[in-house]
């Protein structure tokens, strides 16, 4: 198998400046009292909370879930006690887990696409813009087709071929090239289908797009099939990838009206303008911390 990188020619924008600034999601059983230790713990080492969302599908014993972005200077000389605190907190008296990040380092993304590109192009312009808070090490294909695009935006460019039904030196290659080196995956409209092997390998989060339709019209040209069956709307589904294929948790979706006199071109056309609003939309809460995993279901604090 060849392995061709192209390699970059710039440096992208990370985002807007995050110094000093974490986010700290919780979840768990609710009970009384979760709120005021959290806010408690972060008052007594000096921080200052700029955004506070929680939601509770049970007052009553039902499962809890907090979103607080904080600011704090000299954050990472106070992260060890803070952890301290809040496992005697949250964990310790309220059985609950958390996770605390630094947001002034961002996520590293991987992109996986395949020749589409509207998709690709459009978070590699948001990213560039500074609109998204990610870096992004590597974009990867099984197709060499985007390489120039790819790397007029400053960004290596990895051609892995991924060809029959064994695709496991190509999953190899992929996981090489992954580790440590990202913190969650986008499949930019990449047209293949991950192992469970390899999802469990990766170990990091996987984002996926696709259009709407589904489990109808599946397969090669669904727009096509969609325009023969006269249908009125269209749109994207951006979700976590799982074993079961196009069922895992959904982040974001939304749709757009069509009529009879629409094509199947202009359907594709308008499919690919939602997706691209969909799939950034899922890219961004996710570098956010703005999503939170539960089960198959997903708490959304956008």
């Amino acid at each position: 198998m060849t392995i061709t990188q192209t390699a970059p020619t710039g440096t992208a924008k990370t985002g807007k400046e995050t110094d000093h600034r974490a986010s700290l999601i919780v979840q768990g059983a609710d009970a009384t009292g979760i709120v005021a230790a959290v806010t408690s713990v972060l008052s007594k080492h000096g921080a200052n909370i700029v955004s506070l969302d929680q939601y509770s599908d049970n007052p009553q014993g039902g499962a809890f879930f907090q979103r607080t972005v904080f600011t704090l200077p000299g954050l990472q000389a106070v992260l060890p006690a803070l952890r301290t605190d809040l496992d005697e907190r949250l964990a310790q008296e309220f059985g609950l887990t958390y996770t605390l990040r630094d947001m002034s380092a961002p996520k590293r993304v991987a992109i996986f696409a395949s020749k589409s590109d509207h998709c690709l192009l459009d978070l590699l312009w948001r990213h560039r813009q500074g609109q998204l808070p990610v870096s992004i090490p590597m974009v990867v294909s099984n197709h060499p087709d985007l390489a120039e695009e790819v790397r007029s935006f400053g960004i290596p460019f990895f051609h892995v071929p991924c060809q029959g039904a064994d695709k496991s030196a190509a999953e190899a290659e992929h996981l090489r090239l992954l580790k440590d080196n990202v913190d969650f995956v986008v499949l930019a409209r990449y047209m293949q289908i991950l192992s469970g092997d390899f999802i469990e390998k990766a170990g990091v989060p996987i984002i996926n797009i696709h259009h709407s339709f589904l489990p109808a019209f599946i397969g090669a040209g669904p727009y096509a099939k969609a325009k023969q069956r006269g249908v009125k709307l269209v749109g994207a589904t951006a979700h976590y990838v799982t074993e079961d294929l196009d069922e895992g948790p959904i982040i974001e979706q939304d749709v757009v009206r069509v009529t009879h006199a629409h094509t199947a071109t202009d359907l594709t056309r308008r499919g690919a303008d939602v997706e691209r609003a969909v799939l950034s939309r899922a890219v961004l809460w996710h570098a956010e911390d703005r999503v939170i995993r539960d089960g198959n279901h997903t708490i959304v604090f956008a």
